[in-house]
């Protein structure tokens, strides 16, 4: 869940970014990134808020991110859609704005959509985090329905990452330990008990925000002060071996990671481009070299890199050679 920050309160100026065209058309018309990591969709999705979180369907005509505010004062999922070539600006998603939503996800094969939530579950006042899940009927979202025990349970679960096989993997807060990345096994149509990964991912510390590969071949997730960190929290991959066993995780070094939080991972369906969020690269660094007005601290204030947590994007292709 990790990545909650303080925001201001702030006043949309207006400020345009100028997005770049791509013959593909994917992404609201964006270039697709190097072997560099840029903001995406500059004014669009990365704008004055804190925007993170990423999924896409795999058909790749909706995309979902998460819009926070003040510390998870409120979380919301906001859904944009591509219609006959064309994407609609991202809006409140259907299914979102009243309680704290975020981090969605899509089955591989797009008929499902999990996301967290701290929405009571039916019939109670519980408030803590649970998943949920939506089925595609007649090509509109159901409502939302919870995920059954043993997935969610009396600690808080975030961040569901789901496998062809029908397996799911999510972070727990477990009891006297922070945070861990676990997994229930699909099996006769019935979710088995949670099982954390082993030592290779998990520590003593807090791992969090796993993206599981949809064939379980590769995890990416973030471990948070490590040893070997070059942030708060720096993001890790670990591969399974011929045995299917996980390998010892390798840091994804400063392509990937920088000052600060580093999280949220997620690879594109056709494995092209690698997301993830960060409050990197701020432009509002103090003393400034002059007095500055209130226009000015304002322009400074509502555009992208204003410190806050933004979705940026990398060529995916040069982790998994």
């Amino acid at each position: 869940m990790r990545g909650f920050v303080l925001l201001p309160f702030i006043v949309t100026m207006g400020l345009k970014v100028v997005a770049q065209s791509n013959s593909s058309g994917l992404f609201f018309n964006q270039s697709s990134p190097g072997n560099k990591a840029i903001l995406f969709a500059p004014g669009i999705v990365s704008d004055e808020l804190s925007n993170r979180d990423m999924a896409i369907s795999p058909a790749y005509d909706e995309l979902l991110y998460t819009v926070q505010y003040r510390g998870g004062m409120f979380s919301t999922i906001l859904h944009a859609e591509k219609k006959n070539g064309k994407w609609s600006k991202p809006a409140v998603a259907n299914f979102s704005g009243m309680y704290n939503d975020l981090e969605p996800a899509f089955s591989p094969d797009g008929t499902k959509l999990y996301f967290a939530s701290n929405r009571p579950l039916p019939g109670t006042n519980t408030k803590d985090y649970n998943l949920w899940v939506l089925a595609k009927e007649n090509g509109k979202w159901s409502n939302p329905v919870p995920l059954p025990e043993p997935v969610n349970s009396t600690a808080d679960e975030f961040y569901p990452s789901i496998t062809k096989s029908g397996n799911i993997y999510f972070t727990r807060v477990m009891k006297d330990k922070g945070e861990d990345i676990v997994y229930c096994k699909w099996n006769n149509n019935v979710f088995e008990p949670a099982i954390s990964l082993p030592d290779v991912i998990n520590t003593n510390g807090d791992e969090f925000n796993a993206f599981v590969d949809p064939d379980e071949q590769f995890v990416i997730y973030t471990g948070y002060k490590r040893k070997d960190a070059l942030g708060t929290g720096d993001l890790y991959i670990s591969k399974k071996n011929e045995q299917g066993e996980w390998t010892a995780s390798v840091n994804l070094g400063t392509a990937i990671n920088g000052a600060g939080l580093t999280y949220c991972p997620y690879i594109s369906p056709d494995k092209k481009y690698f997301f993830f969020s960060s409050s990197r690269n701020s432009i509002i660094k103090t003393p400034f070299e002059k007095q500055q007005t209130l226009t000015e601290l304002k322009q400074l204030i509502n555009q992208p890199l204003n410190g806050w947590d933004n979705i940026y994007w990398i060529d995916a292709s040069q982790f998994f050679k």
